[in-house]
């Protein structure tokens, strides 16, 4: 693990987060000896739009239930345990966070979805899997901690089967402002490493990949966060994307929403596929 990896992970970690999630599920009302995967909808989805993006996203990627799905930077597991609830595939996960994949496993076994979705703890640049060993692939906001980016979608590229679906939902760079930090993904330039939709491409067509949909989804994130940040003035709810980001949240919303709003940056969905 590099220096910048080990910054990554401690702005992850929290050894305290299954107890929160616990927690505000008893609160929410659902009954932990039979959790059900939409329990966990408002809190497993760590990147902007929530289910919403993800399921977007993953209509685009036309799965079927034959398939073997890469979910990389996977989190707590909620895209990978919905792809694998609505598609039926098969879901392999993978995060730089141990406390995320220790969380997604225990979640997984909780839902009763362990039979086909498994998680590993790895660095994406170095991925323990064996050449083209998955149908498709999903990055849902995983690689803006990423300098080495060519290094990155080498590797993806390396695990995909001719012909995969990869899909990408990331925060871009639109200008070369500078950020307002701290952001869910980073509190300095330090970890962060945007790239343009353009620099993009050429990344992805450099790197075995052929780029067929880009779709900025700027409007659609305003909302989010419009209505978000309405329902947290009403007060604190027990289940949500707060317990993932901590004390911090509303600060690091606000700033998000303002650097999208300044025309800073943008949340972009790409769908490519292996060449």
């Amino acid at each position: 693990m590099n220096n910048i990896e080990g910054t990554v992970v401690q702005h992850y970690g929290d050894e305290d987060l299954l107890a929160r999630i616990l927690a505000g599920l008893k609160s929410a009302g659902a009954d932990l000896d039979r959790l059900q995967p939409n329990d966990l909808t408002a809190v497993e989805e760590f990147h902007i739009g929530g289910r919403k993006a993800t399921a977007h996203a993953v209509e685009k990627m036309s799965l079927s239930e034959d398939q073997h799905v890469l979910d990389i930077g996977c989190g707590i597991g909620g895209a990978a345990r919905f792809i694998a609830a609505q598609s039926g595939c098969t879901v392999t996960g993978v995060d730089l966070t141990p406390e995320y994949v220790s969380i997604a496993k225990a979640l997984t076994e909780m839902t009763g979805l362990e039979d086909r979705v498994n998680f590993e703890t790895s660095s994406a640049l170095a991925m323990p899997f064996e050449n083209a060993s998955f149908d498709a692939a999903i990055t849902l906001h995983a690689a803006m901690n990423i300098r080495e980016r060519d290094v990155l979608y080498h590797e993806i590229a390396r695990l995909l089967r001719p012909g995969a679906s990869f899909c990408i939902f990331d925060v871009m760079k639109k200008s070369n402002q500078k950020l307002a930090y701290p952001v869910p993904w980073a509190t300095s330039d330090d970890t962060s490493f945007l790239t343009t939709p353009e620099e993009m491409c050429a990344l992805l067509e450099n790197t075995g990949f052929d780029v067929r949909e880009i779709t900025d989804r700027t409007d659609f994130a305003l909302d989010f966060f419009r209505e978000s940040l309405a329902a947290a003035a009403k007060g604190p709810q027990p289940l949500g994307i707060h317990l993932v980001m901590g004390e911090s949240a509303p600060i690091k919303f606000k700033n998000t929403m303002n650097n999208i709003e300044n025309g800073c940056i943008a949340p972009v969905q790409m769908i490519a596929k292996r060449k």
